[in-house]
């Protein structure tokens, strides 16, 4: 019993530990990412035209930031569930997710009119956000009760 209740403690530090890392991913992105649409999104974006910008840095910071991200929301999943299948099949929805709005998140900057400004906006928050996670963790929950 002092052992199950040791082994949950220890997985609630992990778990916070990983959350808090997500924390420092978000408050210190103007340090570690290139992205001139941090402040871009920041003003009253809907009718402004997009930033000047390099293309390479822009995808390498949005793919860096990504996968830091989707490690951190491994950990998590791994620490909850223990399940390494799990894991796995949560890295193939990750990057087969990254590759969709990566397409879209260029496609919209390069192809579509000024007035996507805010379907940019909503691409670009679920490369830079944590937000797969949030539903992941649920889904798995509820897949794991019901087997």
């Amino acid at each position: 019993m002092l052992q199950k209740i040791l082994n949950n403690k220890i997985r609630v530090l992990q778990f916070l530990f990983l959350v808090a890392l997500l924390v420092l991913v978000r408050a210190f992105e103007n340090e570690l990412f290139y992205d001139p649409f941090l402040d871009f999104f920041k003003k009253d974006f809907a009718k402004l035209r997009l930033p000047s910008f390099n293309s390479t840095q822009l995808f390498l910071g949005l793919f860096f930031r990504y996968t830091l991200n989707t490690a951190i929301s491994l950990g998590i999943i791994y620490v909850l569930f223990k399940d390494v299948t799990m894991v796995k099949f949560a890295f193939a929805l990750y990057y087969f997710s990254f590759m969709i709005l990566m397409a879209a998140f260029f496609y919209i900057v390069y192809y579509a009119n000024e007035n996507s400004n805010w379907i940019l906006f909503y691409v670009r928050r679920f490369l830079i956000q944590p937000i797969f996670v949030l539903l992941f963790v649920p889904g798995f929950y509820y897949q794991k009760q019901n087997k």
